[in-house]
């Protein structure tokens, strides 16, 4: 029998490997293959870091997020990428977590250093398709990128 430990000592390596990462966040994968059938993993994702909006088109890929520790701002958006919803998930609080069906444009925003996601949904993970990456929104690394990520930071003051 395996068996992995998820605590403390995990999270505060894992946040400190998303500190020191350009991107500002770091995942631990619990499946053992991309092409595994279940994606687990752990993100950890610092304040500043920028998750595109995006979706997942695949009907098997409705994904399920939950806080550890720290919080993160949710935003859900329609096609012309006005924000429908929002809400703040903190380790905790009175939201923990999120399930998202598989075709609705999301994402995810830190609220607190140190903060760790859990996330789940079916594998094989695949990079995400042109379809999946809405128009409204700025690609990670493009120059439009750190306003946008502003932007979506600033619905949660």
């Amino acid at each position: 029998m395996s068996a992995r430990w998820i605590d403390v000592a995990m999270f505060d390596e894992l946040c400190a490997q998303a500190q020191a990462s350009t991107r500002l966040r770091s995942n631990l994968n619990f499946h053992p293959t991309d092409d595994y059938p279940g994606n687990r993993l752990l993100n950890a994702i610092e304040p500043g870091t920028y998750v595109p909006p995006h979706r997942h088109l695949d009907p098997t890929k409705d994904e399920t997020l939950f806080v550890l520790r720290g919080a993160a701002g949710v935003l859900l958006f329609d096609e012309a990428g006005a924000v429908v919803e929002q809400r703040v998930l903190r380790a905790g609080g009175d939201a923990v977590g999120i399930d998202i069906a598989h075709g609705v444009i999301h994402s995810i925003v830190s609220l607190e250093p140190g903060t760790v996601v859990f996330e789940a949904k079916a594998g094989p993970f695949v990079e995400r398709s042109p379809a999946e990456l809405p128009g409204f929104a700025p690609a990670e690394g493009s120059p439009g990128a750190a306003a946008y990520l502003e932007w979506m930071r600033g619905r949660f003051d």
